[in-house]
């Protein structure tokens, strides 16, 4: 399976979802993006559901000499999410980060003040929760927004991505109630590869987005 862009693979997810939806399973319904690769992907599953739709804001910690790779995350105030096994197997430890656990703290203040534009964060206490991105690689950064929004109770909690590496399901499997992955490729490398196109999705883009679809959740 290849998607052609973040909304085809947002369509079908949505088809996917609306199907689940169907058999009552899931009420009171809110879809959060992680953005911003997610929020094109979300936008689509949100339209398929009629459900509002809002952005959680994630900021990755990169690996030493390839901050692409995932090795830690950050979600609001709370404290950094590491993965202990990537730590250890480097050799690391989590205070080695601090400089950029705080550079990245206020490039995620950023992003929240200028996509939510003083809106207070989607109360999810009792609803369901669906938490989209456009794939998973570590899958650290849907680990910390998953431990955010479990800590608010809400009434189911699912993360629902178009592709992602197997062993990121699994240990993702015990963050949420439910997990919902289209593809899970034995060859993974990146979630790039499974999009024929995987342009980077910028700040205009997801602010036009939230504003084309109800965002007051």
């Amino acid at each position: 399976m290849r998607f052609d862009n973040r909304r085809h693979a947002g369509q079908e997810l949505g088809v996917r979802l609306l199907e689940w939806a169907a058999d009552g399973d899931l009420t009171d319904v809110v879809v959060l993006a992680l953005p911003r690769g997610g929020v094109p992907v979300a936008a689509e599953v949100a339209r398929a559901l009629h459900v509002p739709m809002d952005v959680l804001v994630v900021r990755k910690i990169g690996a030493p000499g390839a901050p692409e790779v995932g090795i830690g995350a950050i979600v609001g105030e709370d404290p950094p999410v590491f993965d202990r096994l990537a730590l250890e197997v480097l050799g690391l430890d989590e205070s080695e980060f601090a400089a950029e656990v705080a550079m990245e703290r206020l490039e995620l203040h950023r992003r929240d003040d200028l996509y939510r534009g003083g809106r207070p964060e989607p109360q999810v206490q009792g609803r369901s929760v669906i938490l989209v991105d456009d794939g998973l690689a570590t899958g650290i950064t849907a680990r910390a927004a998953l431990r955010h929004l479990r800590r608010q109770n809400p009434g189911r909690l699912v993360l629902a991505v178009p592709v992602c590496a197997a062993r990121s399901v699994v240990e993702l499997q015990a963050e949420a109630d439910d997990l919902m992955c289209l593809h899970q490729p034995h060859n993974f490398q990146s979630v790039g590869q499974w999009y024929a196109d995987f342009g980077q999705v910028s700040d205009r883009e997801v602010l036009d987005t939230l504003r084309g679809l109800s965002s007051t959740v």
